[in-house]
């Protein structure tokens, strides 16, 4: 009797506990940056995509964020960060990618140049 009692408690929480796990799953991929590698759990990467030189004395940044995967906003075009460094020369532009779980995203984009 005991027994089945025991059973019966672990059957009613495999549901929902399954269920947890593939809504965990779901939501992760939500709100990913979608460009380089992602973390399930966090990703904070950085990858380069252009280059030319290093010797840039102006950096300019442009950030966009996403919030459950649901709401995205932000701007960062190459050209907002130009714009925000003061830049019309670019020698490197890279791009920063930061996520905790899926429920935050932020993706900036680098500028370096004169």
């Amino acid at each position: 009797m005991e027994n089945k009692k025991s059973q019966d408690a672990l059957n009613r929480l495999v549901g929902p506990l399954m269920a947890l796990v593939v809504g965990s799953a779901l939501l992760i991929s939500c709100a990913s940056p979608g460009f380089g590698p992602v973390g399930g759990l966090f990703t904070s990467t950085k990858i380069g995509l252009y280059g030319k030189s290093t010797d840039g004395t102006k950096t300019g940044k442009s950030c966009a964020q996403a919030y459950l995967g649901m709401v995205a906003v932000g701007d960062a075009s190459a050209e907002e960060a130009m714009a925000d460094g003061g830049i019309t020369d670019v020698h490197t532009m890279n791009l920063e990618l930061f996520s905790i779980l899926g429920i935050f995203t932020e993706s900036c984009t680098v500028v370096r140049g004169e």
